[in-house]
């Protein structure tokens, strides 16, 4: 656990480690700056509960995501990442700087073969049942053959997680005809359409929730901004039910009776439930957690990455991409830190 990262760092991430050690039954790491680590485990009262993994360095929000590469090297989510690649460690979680875990974890860790960008894949709540969503914010913008990519990562993603025999995949556009959308999503529907890939075509913004398709693929920046939307409508949606249903008696009343029926679905709708995403196509179990995440959420999002870690989640994701034909990298696109353009 990258226990400096995030707005409520060290707090949170030790909060949520300590958590998953003592409900999930999780043996967890804390990567950070040992006096600040031990003093956040001493104010929940357990001083000696977790290991600690000195680390003298933190990623500000403001530094360049490439920062744990080129000058911060005793950075926690450095140390933590080096701790995965030496295979110490099974995941790394982290809620800190998104753009510096993206870049180190594909210059540490290493891509997969035939992956050009690794995603951010999160689960959505749909009317038939979870759907995938990704890339919600490793990179800002792409072209189409990473949308292919993508869509064969979230595939294994789902086979391997949501336990479907045949995941279908759907572009995120704005409208579901084939000519709708952008340069890119249009190119991006010939080379999914073209794939062995089950294929469903656009999905339209609106229809993200009716479970259309298993997987949905767009860009980062646009997966991102979704992915928030959604979330914020769901506290809004919870909000205004608190609201409506104690105005008065008979509101109060009726809010007693279907108070289980509520607490399903703030439960469905509340993202802390879910953690964080994985960072699919890197060589190792990397998941990323909202930089806001409470201990709760942070608790889930090891959780998740025990998922992932137990699945074998990357060597999944490695077998699954010569089957569809991504077998290497397009030669005229050169990574470098530059390129990683994921959201601070």
């Amino acid at each position: 656990m990258d226990a400096m990262g995030g707005d409520f760092a060290p707090a949170a991430p030790v909060e949520g480690a300590l958590r998953a050690h003592r409900e999930l039954g999780l043996d967890v790491l804390l990567v950070g700056h040992r006096d600040r680590v031990r003093g956040a485990l001493r104010d929940l009262g357990a001083p000696d509960a977790l290991p600690i993994h000195h680390a003298p360095e933190v990623v500000a929000m403001g530094d360049p995501p490439h920062a744990p590469i080129r000058r911060l090297v005793g950075a926690s989510i450095r140390l933590a990442l080096e701790l995965l690649k030496s295979r110490d460690v099974s995941a790394v979680v982290t809620s800190g700087h998104t753009g510096a875990a993206v870049t180190t974890a594909y210059f540490l860790l290493g891509p997969l073969p035939g992956v050009d960008r690794p995603a951010i894949a999160t689960r959505l709540p749909t009317l038939a049942g979870m759907s995938v969503l990704l890339d919600v914010g490793a990179y800002l913008s792409c072209k189409p053959f990473h949308l292919l990519q993508f869509a064969v990562m979230g595939r294994a993603y789902a086979q391997a997680i949501l336990e479907r025999d045949d995941p279908s995949v759907g572009l995120l556009s704005i409208g579901e005809e084939e000519g709708k959308g952008n340069a890119l999503t249009r190119e991006a529907y010939k080379l999914l359409r073209a794939s062995a890939l089950r294929f469903t075509g656009n999905v339209d913004a609106r229809d993200v929730f009716r479970g259309l398709a298993d997987v949905l693929v767009c860009e980062g920046f646009v997966g991102n901004v979704a992915l928030k939307l959604g979330e914020g409508l769901a506290g809004t949606i919870h909000t205004l039910l608190e609201r409506e249903t104690s105005r008065d008696f008979l509101s109060r009343l009726g809010s007693r009776l279907l108070r289980p029926a509520l607490r399903r679905v703030h439960a469905l709708l509340d993202e802390t439930e879910y953690g964080g995403g994985p960072l699919l196509g890197v060589r190792g179990v990397v998941v990323i957690a909202h930089g806001r995440a409470s201990g709760k959420a942070i608790k889930n999002a090891i959780r998740v990455a025990a998922q992932c870690a137990e699945h074998s989640l990357p060597q999944r994701v490695a077998d699954s991409l010569p089957a569809f034909g991504v077998v290497s990298p397009p030669k005229t696109v050169e990574a470098s830190p530059g390129r990683l353009e994921g959201q601070p």
